[in-house]
C-alpha cells in the first residue's frame, strides 16, 4: 500500500508539472511568441501586426502582442514581462534606436530568441525583417525633385526623433538633396509619425512661408495626410507636392484620387509574416537561410496605383 501510494504521488507530480509546461506553450505544446509593437495608433503597424496574427493563426502560433505606445521605457517593460513567461520567442517592433536596445540584449541574455521587425536597435537581434529605411527617402525626395525641376521649396516633417525609420529616411532624403542645390529645405520638424500633429505643423508653416513653398516631404503617410489636409483648407494644394512614406490605404485613395502626389509603398503584410515565419524557425531550432531579409520600397504614383489597391 505504502509503494503504491508513494507511486501515485510521484504520478500526481509529474502529471502537475506536465500540465504546468503545457499551460506556458499553449494547448498541445503550442509555441508562443511575443510581440510588442511601437504604436497601434499608427495604421502601418497595425498593419503589420494584423499580418504577424493571421499567420500565426494559419501556423497554428500563439501570439501574444503588446502595445508599447511609442514609450521605449514601457518597450522594454513589455519584454521583461514576456521574458518572465517565458515565451519561444520574441519579436520586436523598436520605439528607439537606443531606448529599445536593452529590450534586445535583455531577450538574448534569458535565450530567447529575438527577432526586430520593421525598424532597427542599436543591439543586434538574432533576426531583422524589414526594409533599407535610406531608400525610401532616396525614392520620395527624387520623385519631389523631378515633380520640381530640380528647384523649389520644401518642408520636410520628421517621424519620432530617435527612431530608426526617422534618422534613415532623414539621410535618404538628405543624400538626394546634395544632388540639387537648387532646392532649399525652408523648415525641418517632427511630427512625430501622427496625422494632427502634422496638419497643426503644416498650417504653422503655411502661415510662415504661404507662396513660397513648393513641396513637402512627410516621413510617413500619416503626416503626410495631415499636411495635404492643411494645405487643402488653405487653398494652396494645386500648388504644393506632398510626397509621403508606408502606403496605406487612405494615402493610397489620394493618390488614386490626384490629391496626393505620391507615397512609397512598405510591405507590412511581408513584414509582419516574415517576421512570424523567423521566429518559428528560431523557436524550433531549424536553420535559417538568412537572419537579415530586407524588403524593396516601392514608388507608387496615379499611374501605378491601382496595383496597390486591395
Amino acid at each position: 500500500m505504502k509503494v503504491n501510494t508513494v507511486y501515485l504521488l510521484l504520478f500526481a507530480g509529474l502529471l502537475f508539472f506536465s500540465c504546468n509546461q503545457g499551460a506556458k506553450k499553449g494547448e498541445d505544446g503550442q509555441i508562443v511568441i511575443g510581440a510588442s509593437m511601437l504604436s497601434l495608433q499608427s495604421e502601418f503597424v497595425v498593419n503589420v501586426k494584423d499580418a504577424m496574427e493571421a499567420y500565426a493563426r494559419e501556423k497554428g502560433i500563439r501570439l501574444i502582442v503588446s502595445d508599447a505606445q511609442r514609450t521605449a521605457d514601457k518597450q522594454v517593460q513589455q519584454i521583461e514581462a514576456l521574458i518572465s513567461q517565458k515565451v519561444d520567442a520574441i519579436i520586436l517592433n523598436p520605439c528607439e534606436v537606443e531606448a529599445s536596445s536593452p529590450a534586445v540584449e535583455k531577450a538574448k541574455a534569458a535565450g530567447i530568441p529575438l527577432i526586430n521587425v520593421n525598424s532597427e536597435t542599436t543591439a543586434v537581434p538574432d533576426g531583422f525583417v524589414g526594409s533599407h529605411d535610406e531608400e525610401s527617402g532616396e525614392i520620395a525626395m527624387e520623385e519631389i525633385a523631378r515633380r520640381l525641376g530640380g528647384k523649389g521649396n520644401i518642408v520636410i516633417m520628421d517621424g519620432y526623433m530617435g527612431q530608426a525609420a526617422q534618422i534613415k529616411r532623414a539621410i535618404g532624403a538628405k543624400k538626394i538633396l546634395e544632388k540639387y542645390p537648387g532646392i532649399k529645405v525652408l523648415a525641418e520638424q517632427t511630427a512625430e509619425w501622427d496625422r494632427a500633429k502634422a496638419m497643426s505643423l503644416m498650417e504653422n508653416w503655411i502661415q510662415s512661408y504661404g507662396n513660397q513653398l513648393n513641396a513637402v516631404f512627410a516621413h510617413n503617410d500619416e503626416m503626410g495626410m495631415g499636411a495635404l489636409q492643411a494645405l487643402e483648407q488653405a487653398g494652396l494644394k494645386d500648388k504644393v507636392v506632398v510626397v509621403s512614406i508606408d502606403a496605406i490605404a487612405d494615402a493610397l485613395q489620394a493618390v488614386k484620387a490626384g490629391r496626393l502626389d505620391a507615397t512609397v509603398y512598405q510591405d507590412a503584410k511581408g513584414e509582419g509574416e516574415g517576421a512570424v515565419e523567423m521566429a518559428i524557425k528560431m523557436a524550433k531550432h531549424e536553420p535559417i537561410e538568412k537572419t537579415s531579409v530586407f524588403i524593396p520600397f516601392q514608388l507608387v504614383t496615379r499611374d501605378n496605383v491601382d496595383a496597390f489597391l486591395k
